[in-house]
């Protein structure tokens, strides 16, 4: 294991039990650990601790890892260091679709009150809109043979699919309006332990598959016509990875809401932290850096205040934009 990925992992293994001592409830430490293992009286306590907490911390670990692989794998796949689920429509069509499951059912499908059912119906019309938006993109391929015309037109897309969910939000009702709103800020709070198992498998198994990637995405990473030349299927690759992103973001959009720059921002992170260019090293470290910093977000929206919980939306550009600054200017020549 390297330096960086062994460092990470440690401060991971550090951010996870102290996000559960973190809350807008303060719980003295041992009443947390004996909630944790279940030696606990309390109900109330319990209850905060293990069908809050934890199943909170074990989401952002589960989010902000996934959605940094992803944004890795488009920024190798566009060759283009922007590239990022929201930037190409991904996000965007995953929003559509769980828009339209939360608006047009009145908000009934609540995502801090999701049983079984609305939850598989929610990551349903959020794979739907983010399928859509692959297929679009992947037909734009036939006629589009750069990436950057490729890029601008997922914008285009976003831009297009934001402009139809403002439509859903107009002729939406009171109820229906608020219960988007305070899904498009942005929680971890969404999956219950109930759910969890289910969401852990929904992100686990697509992040194994683009982990075996690591020599594929090398490959592309040299170029389209250098990988040909090893024997990759460049067009059936590209779009195997693209449907396992579109699932992966889906299923994070429709529990989580839109989250902004963990994607963007974590895989310069990690390349600044490791000097290996390849996939085999900046695939895991991207995965534990994004956990780390899905975990320091979570901790901030917990920050003493009379308003209550931070917006996660307001959390993760504050963390993400600095990065990306930097990023540009050291690469301005």
């Amino acid at each position: 294991m390297s330096r960086p990925l062994c460092l990470t992992s440690i401060l991971l293994l550090l951010l996870l039990p102290l996000s559960i001592c973190v809350g807008s409830v303060s719980l003295p430490l041992e009443s947390i650990v004996a909630a944790l293992s279940g030696s606990l009286t309390d109900d109330a306590t319990y209850f905060i601790v293990m069908e809050n907490r934890l199943p909170q911390s074990l989401t952002a670990v589960l989010t902000g890892a996934t959605l940094a692989v992803v944004g890795l794998v488009m920024q190798t796949l566009f060759h283009n260091p922007l590239a990022d689920p929201s930037l190409l429509g991904v996000g965007s069509g995953a929003s559509l679709g769980a828009a339209v499951a939360l608006l047009v059912t009145g908000g009934t499908l609540c995502v801090s009150t999701l049983s079984a059912g609305p939850f598989l119906l929610t990551v349903a019309a959020a794979l739907c809109g983010a399928g859509s938006v692959i297929a679009l993109l992947m037909l734009c391929c036939k006629w589009l043979h750069s990436e950057l015309s490729l890029l601008v037109t997922g914008v285009m897309i976003s831009f297009a699919v934001s402009a139809l969910i403002s439509l859903l939000s107009f002729y939406a009702t009171a109820d229906g309006l608020q219960q988007f709103i305070l899904w498009s800020f942005g929680s971890f709070a969404g999956v219950r332990s109930n759910l969890l198992a289910l969401f852990a498998l929904l992100t686990i198994l697509p992040l194994i598959l683009i982990l075996g990637h690591s020599r594929t995405l090398d490959a592309l990473l040299l170029g389209n016509d250098y990988a040909a030349n090893l024997g990759i299927r460049v067009k059936a690759t590209r779009n195997r990875l693209l449907l396992l992103t579109g699932l992966l973001v889906a299923v994070v959009t429709a529990l989580c809401g839109p989250i902004a720059f963990i994607g963007l921002a974590v895989p310069h992170i990690a390349r600044l932290l490791t000097p290996h260019g390849s996939h085999r090293h900046l695939l895991p470290l991207t995965l534990i850096c994004g956990a780390d910093i899905a975990l320091i977000a979570l901790m901030l929206t917990h920050l003493p205040g009379a308003r209550g919980i931070i917006p996660l939306a307001a959390i993760t550009p504050l963390l993400g934009v600095p990065v990306v600054i930097y990023i540009l200017l050291k690469h301005r020549a």
